[in-house]
């Protein structure tokens, strides 16, 4: 039979992992429609995207390191 412990971490790892992929998807659209903007000529909305931006890969990296303590041997 499976270990209950690790049946919980399999399942926070699959859910991490589907919130990576949903926060990358939201970052390459953020970032086609900043760069889209930018080449329009709309130079104020470049700021905003780039933090934006940087604050969704903080996310991603946060919930990387998180599934890579989760599945380190004990």
């Amino acid at each position: 039979m499976e270990n209950p412990q690790r049946s919980r971490s399999v399942t926070a790892v699959d859910g991490a992992m589907a919130l990576i992929i949903i926060l990358l998807i939201t970052q390459v659209w953020l970032l086609s429609a900043t760069l889209n903007a930018l080449l329009a000529g709309h130079r104020d909305a470049a700021i905003p995207g780039a933090i934006a931006s940087g604050l969704l890969f903080a996310a991603c990296l946060t919930l990387y390191r998180f599934v890579v303590r989760l599945e380190r041997p004990k």
